[in-house]
């Protein structure tokens, strides 16, 4: 298996290490000789010292088993993210999803949506649930997309980071990334927010394996009503890992507009939004859900494209359809705080379907 990717990436070249986060930049002639040279011929010495300087890895031998070569997209899509299936071990009333069922792809559905990813010009890839780590196909799925050439993120419970095939896995092929949601400092609160008994201890056997193997964690602090008494104690579990953390105190409707998840909203948490500037969804990134239906992002759903059935193709009806959702229409039309709103228009949307109190999305709420 290649020890760094040479790629392109949006305007860029870069040259970057599974596992790690950063990276350097190369120019173009530099990438253009790793293309022209990949295969039998010894690895260049530029890129054996920058590798060296970079991680102390030391490149030796033919190209082609050092360093995996990444093809130029016309797509430009550099991110995606990508829901493996809804089903879930826990049962949190604040999840966004909705209802958690196991449904999504066979096996030939999903190396059909990882190569039109890889061909959109995909480098970071972001694998969701539901529970990724528990869906049957994960440990393919991850696998697939590692020889892919995608820097890898896993969103995560953290309750099956203990199992000895998933971290066989994590550990011979690094993700840069293990983002963790934490609801919980104490068995009794943790078990509570779940509505799942055991899973505070999964949780941290989770946690125990991943720091122990050295795999890169970050924590999401997730604060609602049943568990905002430990927020201190929630960010303090973060230090004691030596993790960087956010804290997340805002509930949004779920996926369908459904107003379920909102009653678990801490009310003296709930904070004021920064305002909305703008975003690339459906430009440079992507999200397709456990069928293949590419949208601009996890909220943006309203139209979606079958990546499976149209190929790479069809990702060229995905500007479009984000310059139609970004429009403050509906609800938000004529709205004279457009300019400091807070909330971008697909999650407005959300949550006026859910009939959601102004105050919980809208600046209007807190005036």
């Amino acid at each position: 298996m290649y020890e760094v990717i040479a790629t392109p990436f949006l305007e860029d070249f870069l040259v970057m290490r599974p596992g790690k986060s950063g990276g350097f930049k190369i120019p173009f002639h530099r990438y253009q000789e790793l293309r022209d040279t990949a295969g039998d011929r010894p690895c260049p010495e530029w890129l054996a010292a920058a590798t060296r300087k970079a991680w102390g890895v030391e490149l030796s031998g033919r190209s082609a088993d050092a360093v995996l070569v990444r093809e130029p997209s016309s797509y430009g899509y550099a991110r995606a993210s990508y829901e493996l299936n809804l089903g879930c071990n826990y049962d949190c009333p604040f999840c966004y999803l909705g209802k958690k069922e196991f449904e999504g792809l066979d096996w030939e559905g999903r190396e059909t949506l990882l190569g039109v990813m890889r061909d959109a010009g995909v480098v970071w890839l972001q694998l969701t649930g539901g529970e990724p780590l528990i869906d049957p196909l994960f440990r393919e799925t991850y696998g697939r997309a590692y020889e892919l050439g995608m820097m890898l993120q896993i969103s995560s419970n953290g309750s099956r980071l203990h199992d000895e095939r998933n971290l066989n896995l994590l550990t011979q092929y690094r993700p840069y990334r293990i983002t963790v949601s934490v609801y919980g400092a104490t068995e009794e609160t943790y078990d509570r927010t779940t509505r799942r008994r055991g899973t505070w201890r999964q949780f941290r056997r989770g946690l125990a394996a991943a720091r122990e193997a050295g795999l890169p964690l970050r924590l999401n602090v997730v604060v609602v009503d049943d568990n905002a008494h430990e927020l201190d104690q929630m960010k303090a579990l973060a230090d004691e890992l030596e993790a960087e953390h956010f804290v997340y105190s805002n509930i949004s409707p779920t996926i369908h507009g459904g107003p379920e998840a909102l009653s678990s909203q801490s009310d003296e948490h709930l904070r004021a939004r920064k305002p909305f500037t703008g975003c690339n969804a459906g430009i440079t990134h992507f999200h397709a859900d456990p069928f293949g239906l590419a949208s601009i992002c996890k909220v943006g759903r309203d139209e979606q494209i079958d990546l499976v059935a149209e190929g790479v193709e069809g990702l060229a009806q995905l500007p479009p359809i984000a310059d139609k959702l970004m429009l403050r229409t509906g609800g938000c039309s004529g709205c004279a705080l457009q300019d400091k709103c807070g909330t971008c228009r697909p999650l407005a949307k959300r949550y006026q379907e859910a009939n959601a109190p102004l105050v919980s999305y809208c600046q209007h709420g807190r005036r």
